[in-house]
Formats: structure tokens, C-alpha cells, sequence
């Protein structure tokens, strides 16, 4: 099987990830002008109620099953055996996750108000399962995933346009998500046989898989808590509008997470492959890329969407929406600590097999969360939930910095730190310099010069220092313009 490069899978990846940067970009702004803050709220609230089903029945292994299966994908025969394992272990979950959801649906009384909508984003519980998207990216079939994802978001966007023109079509609307997110799954399960066989191969052997998944779920279990609670806590303790308020401030933190983290998601597979060959020379030299990738992104996003949270939230959910302001200013910090996260947490230790290193960080991290979120959601509402993510995020960052900090230290000439910053901190003052000078009329226009200023400014400095990372991109296309 031809394995791409990682440039190419990052590119593919790349794409996928400014997908759904678009996709929310297009669709965002008219949905939560048709269905106002409580309808999206209720919208948010059966994604992340069906968020810790899908947790539950996957059981760690959307992680654990891309380093298993890059780990034997030169062997058809052992990858067929790793492969059908698994499945079956999801499968079995899944049965009994349906059952619980049924019961939850007869005595949950928030439940019950939106029976509808939980019913039809729990479709999602099924694709999660037959989709075995971990197989694909163990196998770096990124040019796939990429085409299928963005087939099928295209059509979601006929979808929505064509059919959610009331508020009360939210619940066409979380069908439209649950296509848009994993309708691709079908296909993948269709193409299983490309890759695999699914005739039974000997015995198998359920009890290797055991531990390191139940410690990849406890990890999905921390991380989910404390990416999903708050939005189940503001349900429960506030009303829809504020979810609404707190998700719309959410979407754009998850849009920039999203572009931060887009090189790291392909690296997994690579990593797990490096460390199973012994290849620690390369393995250090991709982990010095990622970290000055997320440098190189997150710190000038941060900074951007930070000045202009206000224009950001007018753009993409108009003025019903004023009360995500706070919250996103509040939030969007997590990008950095997301960023860096995850490369520390799932691009170093769990290819090297120290899981249960992430684990404690995010647990630490998800009791932080429900403890300021028990807090501050009664005060503070949307905010208050923003503050105890920041926090959550912070703490995970700073427990896995202190674990690796003898390697990191090792690594600290391979950061390029001291250039990214100062190039943050020029144009950082240059926007708020003149800020002032461009409020426009239109709030699309306001984003658009100041982004350009930013991001320009940022650019030309990170090219004047000779930022390697961005050299790196910059010579080739210098280059091929001057043949």
C-alpha cells in the first residue's frame, strides 16, 4: 500500500480542516438568524448529549485504533484480525448504549421536551461505529477522507438552505449536522473490503486491545466531560439561550482549534510508526515541526479573534447574539493551550505509550472544569462556563509540560518562540494602533482590511527574521517563480 508524504497529508488534511472552517462560515450565520439562541442551544444540547453515547460505545478506540492498525499495516492478515476486533468490541457497546438511550428518552424529562432531536442525532451512534474513520487515518488515506467529508458537507449545505426556514425546523437541522459530521461513514464502511478482509482469521484475541483502550477512554471520558459539560450544565442550570450564547462563542474557538491542530492529526499515524521502528531521530524532528506550527498559528489567532470577538460574533450569528462576546474573549486563549496539548498529549506520549500520562492531565482538567463550572454558570452564565474551560485547559497544559519537561528542555533551541512573539507582539500593537480607523459600516469589510493588516504585518515580520517554518513554505514558492 503507497503511504503519502506527510506534506501531502498535511495539505489534504489541511483541506478537510478549512472545510469545516467554511462550512460553519456559510451556514452559521443564516442558522442562527432562522432559529435564534434557543434553538441552536437546543440543537448544541442533543450533539453533546449524543457526544458522551458516542464516547461510551467508541471506547477509546478513535485513538487507540489508528496507532494499533498503523502499527501493523504492512500485514493484511494481522490488520484484518486488529480491525475486526475491534468492530466487534464497538459493536457490542453500541447495542448497549441504544438501550440506556432508550431508557433516557423515557425518564430524562429534558429529554423528553426534545425526544425528536435526540432520536435523530443518535443516527450518529450507529455511523460512528460502522465508519471506523481510525482505520482510514491509520492507513494515511487522507485524499479520501478529504473528498468524502467535503461531498458531503456541500450537499448538507443544499440541504440546510433548501429546508430550515423557520425556527422551528431545528430539528431538520440536527439531522442536516449528523449528515454533514458523519453521513461519509457510510462510505467508508462500503470501502471496508479495499483494506481488509472481514472473513473471521484465527481466534480472537479481545484482551490485548483491553487495557490500552480503557485507558484511551478514560482519556476520551476526561476529555468529552470537560468539552461537552459545560453545555450540559447550562442546560441544566440556566436556559437554552444561554447554550446558545456559550455554543455560538464555541463555534468559533473550535473553527481556529481546528487549524491549529490540522498538522497534528495527521502525524499520529506517522509517529506510532516511527517509535514501532525505532526511528527517534525522526520522531524528535516532526515533534520540533508541530510545536512551531501551533506557535506559528495559534498565538496570532488568539490575539486577532481576542480584538475582534465582538465583530466576529456580529458576522457569524448577528446581534441576538451579543452575549457570546464576553464569553468568547474569555475562551479563545484555549487555542494556544489546545494547540500545544496536543501535541504533547497525543502527538508524544501516546505514540510512545505513556497514555496514562494525558489521562491524568485531562482528568486534573476535567474536575477543575466541573468545579468552576458548578461556580460561575449560576453568576455568570455563558461566561462562567468559558472561565472554567480556560482554566480546565490551562491545567492540563501546564501537568504535561511538567512530565516532559526534560525532553522539552533538550528541544527548547529547536522553538522558534522568540521570533513568533515578537512578530506577534509588532502587529498586535500596529491593529490596535489603528483600530479606530477601521470600523466600516459593513462588519464583513471591518474583518477582511484589519485581517489583512494583521496577518500581513505578521507575515512580512516572521520573513524579515527568517522564521525557519515559514522559510520553509516561502523558498519553494520563491523558486518556482523565479524559473
Amino acid at each position: 500500500m503507497r503511504i503519502k508524504s506527510v506534506r501531502f497529508n498535511f495539505i489534504m488534511n489541511f483541506m478537510l480542516t478549512v472545510s469545516q472552517f467554511l462550512f460553519p462560515l456559510i451556514t452559521f450565520p443564516y442558522v442562527s438568524r432562522v432559529l435564534k439562541p434557543a434553538g441552536t442551544g437546543s440543537v448544541a444540547f442533543a450533539t453533546s448529549v449524543i457526544t458522551y453515547f458516542t464516547m461510551f460505545e467508541m471506547l477509546g478506540v478513535p485513538t487507540y485504533g489508528v496507532r494499533a492498525c498503523a502499527r501493523v499495516r504492512e500485514d493484511k492478515e494481522k490488520l484484518s484480525k486488529t480491525v475486526q476486533e475491534l468492530l466487534l468490541i464497538n459493536v457490542v457497546l453500541m447495542i448497549f448504549c441504544y438501550i440506556v438511550f432508550g431508557l433516557a428518552l423515557v425518564f430524562v424529562k429534558e429529554f423528553r421536551e426534545d425526544r425528536m432531536l435526540l432520536l435523530i442525532s443518535s443516527v450518529s451512534i450507529l455511523l460512528n461505529v460502522i465508519g471506523v474513520n481510525w482505520l482510514y487515518s491509520a492507513l494515511e488515506q487522507y485524499s479520501y477522507i478529504t473528498a468524502a467529508t467535503l461531498a458531503f458537507k456541500m450537499l448538507s449545505i443544499v440541504l440546510m438552505f433548501t429546508f430550515v426556514r423557520t425556527p422551528k425546523d431545528y430539528v431538520i437541522y440536527g439531522g442536516i449536522t449528523v449528515f454533514a459530521s458523519a453521513g461519509s461513514y457510510v462510505l467508508n464502511f462500503i470501502r471496508l473490503r479495499q483494506f481488509v478482509s472481514l472473513k473471521r482469521t484465527g481466534n480472537y484475541d479481545f484482551k490485548r486491545h483491553m487495557r490500552p483502550i480503557l485507558i484511551f477512554f478514560a482519556l476520551s471520558v476526561a476529555t468529552t466531560v470537560y468539552t461537552n459539560l459545560d453545555t450540559v450544565m447550562l442546560k441544566f442550570m440556566k436556559t437554552s439561550t444561554d447554550v446558545g450564547y456559550y455554543d455560538a462563542a464555541v463555534k468559533v474557538k473550535n473553527i481556529l482549534v481546528s487549524l491549529v491542530t490540522s498538522l497534528g492529526t495527521v502525524l499520529l499515524p506517522r509517529l506510532s510508526f516511527y517509535i514501532e521502528s525505532g526511528k527517534t531521530k525522526e520522531f524528535r524532528a516532526m515533534i520540533a515541526k508541530a510545536v512551531n506550527f501551533v506557535l506559528l498559528l495559534s498565538f496570532p489567532l488568539t490575539i486577532y479573534f481576542a480584538f475582534y470577538a465582538r465583530e466576529s460574533i456580529l458576522l457569524l450569528s448577528g446581534s441576538a447574539y451579543m452575549g457570546s462576546v464576553l464569553p468568547m474573549r474569555v475562551i479563545t486563549p484555549t487555542v494556544i493551550m489546545i494547540g500545544l496539548s496536543n501535541v504533547l498529549g497525543i502527538q508524544v506520549l501516546v505514540p510512545t505509550g505513556k497514555e496514562n500520562m494525558v489521562v491524568i492531565s485531562v482528568a486534573v482538567g476535567a474536575i477543575v472544569d466541573l468545579v468552576l463550572n458548578t461556580i460561575y454558570i449560576p453568576k455568570y452564565g455563558a461566561t462562567g462556563a468559558a472561565i472554567g474551560t480556560l482554566a480546565a485547559e490551562i491545567v492540563v497544559l501546564i501537568i504535561q509540560v511538567v512530565y516532559l519537561r526534560k525532553m522539552l528542555w533538550k528541544m527548547k533551541g529547536e522553538f522558534h518562540w522568540k521570533q513568533i512573539g515578537a512578530a506577534v507582539i509588532v502587529s498586535a500593537a500596529v491593529i490596535w494602533a489603528v483600530r479606530n480607523y477601521l470600523a466600516f459600516e459593513s462588519v464583513f469589510i471591518t474583518l477582511v482590511v484589519s485581517a489583512v493588516i494583521y496577518f500581513g504585518v505578521y507575515g512580512a515580520i516572521l520573513i524579515a527574521v527568517k522564521e525557519p517554518f515559514v522559510m520553509d513554505i516561502v523558498r519553494p514558492v520563491v523558486n518556482r517563480i523565479k524559473r
